[in-house]
């Protein structure tokens, strides 16, 4: 019998790492792991929201990822193509909102589409919101809203003096989602890797040692499990 979750965390993030090393240890090609890392976000996000986890959202494509090899980019940017209509699909069936945080102007027009068809077709629903992170950088984030705002003080909209945190935060992507309660990582590293530096102040974080594609529903029971042994101050005492 399943052992019951003392707090499950609302807002809850995760850095999808070891697609590629899952690949290797079969001897396939790495795509084959971000291939079956896909399918692992789609058997995954049901399970978030029977959980209760109300906002969840992936490291899906860094601004630093653009450096890997020009095949490793293509084949990513082609799984996207096809995977698109299966998330939405899974997104209607289960009452699954998506939204899109990062800079996505650098993608090729018909993947922008696909992103912003997601968006809409889904805006309407009311169950788990589903962030994914795509040429997103934590750095490139805090930059972009910092140049808005200082548009909009030049424009009259905005005032220097009245800049505090709630203010600013208007001006990041995730304006509409909550500051992740909890961050996993998966495959035994813990580099925070440009993710979320402003939303996760006060996080917890928990690193496990499997590789994503194997990562599943215990799992993820796992990493909560840990998350409800953490005492959050906030710093207090």
């Amino acid at each position: 019998m399943e052992k019951p979750l003392i707090n499950v965390p609302g807002s809850v993030a995760l850095i999808m790492d070891g697609n590629g090393r899952w690949a290797k240890k079969r001897g396939l090609p790495r795509t084959a792991g971000h291939k079956e890392g896909a399918k692992t976000v789609e058997k995954l996000l049901p399970e978030v929201g029977k959980l209760g986890i109300r906002y969840f959202t992936v490291y899906a494509f860094s601004t630093e990822n653009w450096n890997r090899s020009p095949e490793e980019v293509d084949a990513l940017m082609q799984l996207f193509r096809l995977y698109a209509p299966r998330l939405l699909k899974m997104a209607v069936r289960n009452n699954v909102r998506v939204r899109f945080i990062g800079d996505r102007n650098r993608f090729d027009r018909d993947i922008i589409q696909l992103m912003d068809g997601l968006e809409k077709d889904t805006e309407a629903n009311t169950g788990l919101c589903f962030a994914v992170a795509a040429n997103y950088g934590g750095r490139d984030e805090i930059r972009r809203a910092a140049a808005a705002f200082a548009e909009d003080v030049k424009a009259g909209k905005a005032d220097p003096a009245a800049l505090d945190e709630q203010l600013f935060k208007q001006y990041l992507d995730t304006h509409d989602i909550p500051d992740p309660d909890l961050i996993i990582r998966t495959s035994g590293e813990y580099r925070l890797s440009n993710f979320l530096l402003w939303e996760a102040a006060y996080a917890e974080y928990v690193a496990t040692d499997v590789l994503f594609p194997d990562f599943d529903r215990e799992e993820l029971i796992r990493c909560i499990e840990a998350y409800n042994c953490r005492h959050r101050r906030f710093g207090g005492v």
